[in-house]
């Protein structure tokens, strides 16, 4: 969770931030400034969930270390609410001069389908930067179930229609996406509990509150590796090297709930080329040095992306055009 500390005088932190980038980054920023393709104001990266969930993670992990290579520290924002449409919708709005950015996930591809009364335009108002990187789902069940492989999961649920529930990060979530597609395949009735994000929800999973959690590997994988709860299957088309022994949704016989989760970056439409190809640049280049790309496999990516800006839209229309179809066919309508 965000923590505060003492504030302290403007020019003061202005004067050490500037003295501790000029120690590492004066030529590059001196550069950047002439050549005009980025921002001389404070950079925030605004984050529309939860802190502590998957999306939050990465996007601390992916800012802390653009931060040690552009002019100015990247902050992350945490604004959440209204699934992700709060902290989008600001984005959205700001200035497109690249002092505002949004990090969000496959959730942002489907809040046009969702809500018929949003005051902007996910498609017009916001533009891709570069997707960052896809992973799996992962379907967790607290320690004290009696299940231990899928099999015995539905058998379970589907023995007592309605008495069990699943949590998720509510209307639109990717949480709340993958276990539409899965209870749909398998034919369970299982009572949604909506949380403001993965984290609580993941606390109330391993106090047995609920009985199902499907998580992004990022935060799901330490959750059964260090045994406070049960991994029963990955969402992805392939078994995850972090953690193999765990069965793909498709060898349970469920094919159809196979999904993986993306985060990515956009900015308000109309943000200068030459910010969007320069952060870009920036997010190429920490992802290939090494250190980041393997945490974050080490967490449960399974594909690094970091495509350009013109592939990152067309990726994201791509994924609007797909849940609006699978929430069309499920009978989901905007509300």
């Amino acid at each position: 969770m965000p923590h505060r500390s003492r504030p302290f005088p403007r020019r003061v932190a202005l004067a050490t931030a500037l003295g501790a980038a000029s120690a590492w980054a004066l030529p590059r920023s001196a550069s950047a400034q002439a050549r005009g393709d980025w921002p001389s104001q404070p950079v925030r990266m605004i984050l529309p969930y939860a802190a502590g969930g998957p999306t939050d993670v990465i996007a601390r992990l992916l800012c802390d270390t653009l931060s040690q290579r552009l002019p100015q520290r990247i902050v992350v924002e945490n604004r959440t609410g209204a699934g992700g449409n709060i902290g989008a919708s600001v984005v959205a709005k700001s200035r497109p001069d690249g002092t505002t950015f949004l990090f969000s996930n496959t959730g942002h591809a489907v809040n046009r389908a969702l809500y018929a009364n949003l005051d902007y335009d996910p498609a017009k108002d916001l533009t891709p930067v570069s997707i960052v990187a896809e992973g799996p789902m992962v379907l967790l069940v607290p320690n004290s179930s009696p299940a231990r492989t899928l099999a015995e999961f539905v058998e379970r649920v589907c023995a007592r229609p309605g008495e069990y529930s699943y949590g998720s990060t509510g209307t639109g979530g990717a949480l709340q996406l993958v276990s539409l597609l899965f209870t749909k395949a398998a034919g369970l009735k299982m009572e949604e509990v909506p949380y403001r994000g993965s984290a609580p929800a993941a606390q109330d999973l391993i106090a047995g509150r609920v009985e199902m959690l499907y998580d992004a590997g990022v935060t799901a994988f330490p959750l059964a590796q260090s045994g406070q709860a049960r991994a029963l299957a990955v969402s992805s088309a392939r078994r995850s090297a972090v953690m193999p022994d765990v069965p793909t949704i498709g060898e349970a016989g469920y094919s159809d709930a196979t999904f993986s989760v993306w985060q990515g970056v956009l900015a308000p439409a109309g943000t200068p080329a030459p910010i969007l190809e320069r952060l870009r640049a920036e997010i190429v280049a920490v992802l290939n040095e090494g250190s980041l790309r393997s945490r974050l496999t080490e967490l449960g990516a399974e594909r690094i992306v970091a495509n350009t800006p013109a592939e990152a839209k067309a990726y994201v229309e791509a994924e609007m055009a797909r849940w609006e179809n699978v929430l069309r066919e499920a009978g989901v309508r905007p509300q």
